[in-house]
C-alpha cells in the first residue's frame, strides 16, 4: 500500500488491519507522535495524518513513538522482489549488527555493491538512508529495554549500540523530547534481577506456533535444544565483530493474545543482543507476511483441502553450521535417529555450559571445532554411529565455511549456494535445497523427491511435482511446509 493514498491507509487505521502492522506508520499532527495501524488509541481526524512506510521516515519526519501501540515491537518485512531485494538484506544486517558499529562501507563490502549505490537503492526502497535506519533502530532497541526490563541505563545504552550514555541521552532528547529514563516502569521493592531479560517481538497474524514447535520438537538436539512446556529453548555461542565470544542460552515463548514471541536470554549475552533477537526472528520467520504467501499457495486446497493452512511459518535457524550438519546426518535416516546422531555429536564434540534448565547442558560444535578433530574424524564419528561419507561430507562443508567458499548467511544468494553445496560429495539437490530452506531465509525450495511430499501428494513422480510447484512461485518453501504439516 502506498503512504499517498490517505483514503485507504485511513481506512487500513481506523480498521486496525493486522496485516499491515510494520508496513505502514500513522504520523499525527495533533500530538506529534506516530503510531502503528494496529494502535487501540482514540482515532485521530483524517486530515492529522500523514503515512510512512517505515519508523525511521516517521522519526525523520519529526514525529515521536506512541507509548501506547510502541512501534518498535512492529514486525519486520520479507520480499522476494529482486529490485529491493538489496535494501532488505541491508536492512536486516543493520537490525542485527546495530548494537555493534557495523558502518555502511563494511555494510556494502558485505552486500558486494558499492557504498554509493546501496545508499541510492536504500533510500528509494525505504525514504531514508541507511544511517538514518540504524540511528531508529537503535532508538527503537532502547526504548524497548528501557520499557521492558530492568537493564541498568549503561547497559541498554551499549546494548542497543550507542557507545556510550552521553550519545543516549542527546540523540533520546533530540528525537523524542524526553529522558530514557522517563521510560522505566517502576520496579517493585522485591523486583531484583534475576540473570535475565526479556525483550518482545511481534509478528503478523496468524501464527501457528503448534505447528512450528512440532517442527522444531521433532529435530531438536538432545542437550542443545528443548520444546518442554510448549516453549523454545536452546543454548547459545556467538562472536562479536572483534571476535569475542558470548555463550548463554534463549527461550522462546508464544503470546498469541498479543501475536508475539517473548524472547528471554541470559544476561551474558545482552553485548550480542541484536545477533540474538535477529536470529530468533530468522528462526522463527518472523518477517513472513502470511497473508500474502496464502494468497498465492491457496489454490493448493483445490487439489486437497486442507493442504494450505493460513499461517503457516517456514522453519529457519538459529545457527547455519548446525542445521547443515543435521541435515546432513539425516539423510536416508529417520528424524528420531538424526537427532539422535547430533545429540551424540554435541556430548562429545560440544561445549558443557551450565544454563540452570533440564536438558540443555551442551553447545554444538563449530566448523572450527569439527576441523580442530584432524585426520581421526571418520573413526571418532564412526563410533558414535556416523557413516564415513557423512564424516567426510561434515568435515568438507566445515573446511568451506571456513574459507569463505560457502555463505549460508542471509545476505548469500541461495542458488549460486546451492551450486556450491552441491560440489561437495554427499550433498544432493535434496539436501542443498533443505539447507537454503533453514538457512538462508529462501523462499522458494521445493523438495520433489522427499518421501513426505510425494505422500502427500500421491500418485505423481518427482517430475510431476516439480511442474505442479511451478504455480506456487516464489513461495514453495511454504508450500513444502505446507506438505509437510499434513502427514
Amino acid at each position: 500500500m502506498l503512504p499517498e493514498n490517505k483514503e485507504a491507509c485511513y481506512e487500513v487505521f481506523k480498521s486496525k488491519d493486522a496485516r499491515f502492522d510494520g508496513r505502514l506508520f500513522v504520523g499525527i499532527s495533533s500530538t506529534g507522535i506516530y503510531c502503528r495501524p494496529v494502535c487501540r488509541a482514540r482515532l485521530p481526524k483524517f486530515e492529522n495524518c500523514t503515512y510512512f512506510t517505515t519508523a525511521a521516515e516517521a522519526e525523520q519526519a519529526g514525529f515521536r513513538p506512541c507509548l501506547l501501540c510502541r512501534p518498535e515491537l512492529a514486525p519486520g518485512n520479507s520480499t522476494v522482489d529482486a529490485s529491493s531485494a538489496l535494501a532488505h538484506k541491508a536492512a536486516r544486517l543493520l537490525e542485527e549488527n546495530c548494537g555493534n558499529g557495523l558502518g555502511l562501507k563494511e555494510l556494502s563490502s558485505r552486500l558486494g555493491c558499492t557504498d554509493r549505490h546501496l545508499r541510492r537503492v536504500f533510500l528509494e526502497e525505504y525514504r531514508v538512508t541507511p544511517v538514518r535506519y540504524l540511528q531508529t533502530c537503535r532508538l527503537l532497541l532502547a526504548k524497548n529495554l528501557m520499557t521492558d526490563t530492568d537493564l541498568p541505563v549503561l547497559d541498554v545504552a551499549m546494548a542497543a549500540g550507542f557507545g556510550s550514555l552521553r550519545r543516549m541521552n542527546e540523540l533520546f532528547q533530540k528525537q523524542y523530547k524526553l529522558s530514557p529514563t522517563d521510560l522505566r516502569k517502576e520496579i517493585t521493592e522485591n523486583g531484583s534481577h534475576k540473570g535475565e531479560t526479556a525483550i518482545t517481538v511481534a509478528y503478523r497474524p496468524p501464527y501457528r506456533w503448534d505447528a512450528m514447535l512440532d517442527f522444531l520438537a521433532a529435530r531438536a538436539i538432545p542437550g542443545v535444544e528443548t520444546t518442554a512446556g510448549r516453549c523454545y529453548a536452546r543454548t547459545v555461542r556467538l562472536r562479536n565483530r572483534d571476535g569475542k565470544v558470548y555463550c548463554g542460552w534463549v527461550r522462546v515463548e508464544h503470546f498469541a493474545n498479543k501475536n508475539s514471541l517473548r524472547v528471554t536470554l541470559s544476561d551474558s549475552l545482552i553485548s550480542i543482543l541484536t545477533q540474538v533477537l535477529f536470529r530468533v526472528r530468522r528462526l522463527f520467520d518472523l518477517y513472513c507476511e502470511p497473508v500474502l504467501v496464502y494468497e498465492k499457495l491457496r489454490e493448493m486446497n483445490e487439489l486437497r483441502a486442507g493442504l494450505c493452512v493460513p499461517g503457516t511459518r517456514v522453519p529457519g535457524c538459529f545457527d547455519p553450521f548446525e542445521t547443515s550438519v543435521r541435515a546432513i546426518l539425516g539423510q536416508q535416516i529417520t528424524v528420531k535417529a538424526a537427532g539422535t546422531l547430533a545429540g551424540r555429536l554435541a556430548e562429545h564434540f560440544g561445549t558443557p555450559i551450565e544454563t540452570g534448565m533440564d536438558g540443555l547442558n551442551r553447545i554444538f560444535p563449530t566448523a572450527e571445532d569439527i576441523l580442530a578433530i584432524g585426520k581421526g574424524i571418520q573413526d571418532r564419528f564412526g563410533l558414535l554411529g556416523v557413516t564415513t561419507a557423512r564424516s567426510d561430507c561434515i568435515r568438507a562443508l566445515a573446511e568451506a565455511l571456513i574459507s569463505g567458499e560457502i555463505d549460508l548467511n542471509q545476505c548469500a544468494d541461495p542458488e549460486r549456494e546451492m551450486e556450491k553445496l552441491q560440489n561437495i560429495r554427499g550433498i544432493g539437490r535434496w539436501t542443498a535445497q533443505y539447507i537454503a530452506m533453514r538457512t538462508m531465509d529462501w523462499p522458494d525450495a521445493f523438495l520433489e523427491t522427499d518421501a513426505g511430499i510425494r505422500h502427500a501428494l500421491p500418485g505423481r513422480s518427482p517430475k510431476e511435482l516439480l511442474e505442479l510447484s511451478e504455480r506456487w512461485r516464489p513461495w514453495r518453501s511454504y508450500a513444502t511446509v505446507n506438505l509437510w504439516n499434513t502427514l
